[in-house]
């Protein structure tokens, strides 16, 4: 039989406290964001940046990795992991149905003992009202955790590729350096040469064949030096594409590429809602949020019903016939704890606190990695102007000097020195030239949003 008193009091209490909870309080900025970035360009920023440079094998190479990587899949498993973790609690918000079932057959050869048979079923159903909202911040706070994870998931995308594309670019740069090096080991081969046949002829001393022979050594040393770094930047590739570090590259660039005209940054305000990284932070944050809501809302009384049936019977044929049914309301409500659900409402504060400085700290240091990268670019470029005019201005020294040797009028180590100046400016000129490519994609890096479509993934 069902109480009526137990209805009655489930009623009232529902009519009274139904829909009261804790809200959760609303996420202010933590800093105050500037108007304008100190530099602006003109192109617009893609979510694929990496194809403005235009290089149809970096982009397969990039394609390739996305499905292979081993960072990018673990980063994915975490993210169908909090959304099992979200489901799971939202399972809470539905009533737990159980059933249990016995049976048993008595056979005995005593004459005393009656031989016989018994079956019972139990169904029981239970239900917790969410009169504080308690379940429903503990739901909140989970799916907001998925999407901070699907957040990081883009995040570890974009890393991926913006390493990839470093990687890419370092190659072409050993590549072409390797190419440098070998031209200025044929030439100065070629004035050790020369060199020779004039020591033969008595026009020079031989410590000047000494001289350029540890030129010509230094320079394979060069060379030597830029095939190890080949070697390392090939096998980190191979690793970022999901293969062993010996594998053969099907794909090679071809040279360091033109950069396209500097990407307007916008305004700051654009950058944090763009970014995942700044994304994963605030969700992380409103998610600690859900959870003080959800610890204040269990310090208050737990309201909730359950319904349990049961069938008995000495045979299996009468089990379904009678059904003894109960219902009843519980209310759970603590007297003393010990201060146990004050101290976690403590704790969730603290970490939202945690969560907000968090946050404000990830926001700093994305307008950081824009300005940085806007500052380093246009510096560099200045220093590749100079470096330029230097190595202009290096080629005409040695030309000059040159002339004076075999003229006569001057000693061979003014030549070298000369020689030696222009190959490092060369050499250095390269170098420079992926630096300021490095920094553009730490441009588009800082300014990129979500890159890859999840719901392409998913279907």
């Amino acid at each position: 039989m069902v109480s009526a008193h137990v209805l009655s009091l489930s009623v009232s209490v529902l009519v009274i406290l139904g829909g009261c909870s804790v809200p959760a309080r609303t996420v202010s900025e933590p800093v105050s964001l500037p108007d304008a970035f100190s530099m602006e360009g003109t192109a617009s920023v893609q979510d694929r940046w990496w194809e403005t440079f235009g290089d149809d094998g970096l982009i397969a190479v990039i394609d390739t990795a996305l499905m292979n990587n081993f960072d990018v899949k673990a980063a994915w498993e975490r993210l169908q992991a909090a959304r099992a973790v979200m489901d799971r609690e939202a399972s809470l918000l539905w009533p737990s149905i159980e059933a249990a079932g016995t049976a048993e057959s008595v056979q005995t050869d005593d004459e005393n003992v009656r031989a016989g048979e018994s079956a019972r079923l139990n169904l029981a159903a239970s239900y917790e009202i969410d009169l504080w909202g308690r379940i429903r911040s503990g739901v909140e706070a989970e799916r907001l955790r998925a999407e901070a994870t699907v957040a990081d998931y883009q995040t570890a995308v974009l890393s991926l590729s913006a390493e990839i594309t470093r990687v890419w670019v370092q190659i072409a740069e050993a590549q072409e350096q390797i190419s440098v090096v070998n031209q200025q080991v044929e030439t100065n081969t070629a004035v050790l040469q020369l060199i020779e046949n004039r020591f033969a002829l008595g026009l020079v001393r031989a410590v000047d064949i000494l001289r350029q022979r540890q030129l010509v050594e230094r320079t394979r040393e060069q060379r030597v030096i830029a095939e190890s770094r080949l070697g390392v930047l090939e096998h980190q590739l191979a690793v970022l594409l999901g293969r062993p570090p010996q594998t053969e590259l099907a794909l090679r660039p071809s040279g360091l590429p033109d950069l396209p005209p500097l990407p307007d940054p916008g305004v700051p305000v654009d950058l944090i809602q763009r970014r995942p990284d700044v994304q994963q932070a605030f969700l992380q944050l409103r998610a600690a949020d859900q959870d003080v809501a959800s610890a204040i809302s269990n310090q208050f009384p737990r309201f909730s019903l359950s319904v349990s049936t049961a069938s008995a019977s000495g045979g299996g044929q009468q089990l379904f016939r009678d059904w003894a049914t109960t219902l009843a309301g519980n209310v759970l409500a603590p007297i003393f704890l010990g201060g146990e659900r004050k101290a976690e409402v403590d704790r969730t504060e603290a970490v939202r606190q945690e969560r907000l400085y968090l946050y404000g700290q990830t926001v700093l240091l994305a307008l950081q990695d824009v300005e940085d990268a806007l500052v380093l670019e246009d510096r560099q470029l200045a220093r590749i102007g100079l470096l330029e005019v230097q190595l202009q201005l290096a080629d005409q020294t040695f030309e000059q000097l040159r002339i004076q040797y075999l003229n006569g009028t001057n000693n061979y180590l003014d030549v070298l020195t000369a020689l030696d100046d222009v190959q490092v400016l060369r050499r250095d000129l390269l170098a420079a030239r992926l630096t300021l490519v490095d920094h553009r994609i730490a441009l588009y890096r800082a300014l990129a949003g979500s890159v890859q479509d999840l719901t392409k993934i998913e279907s």
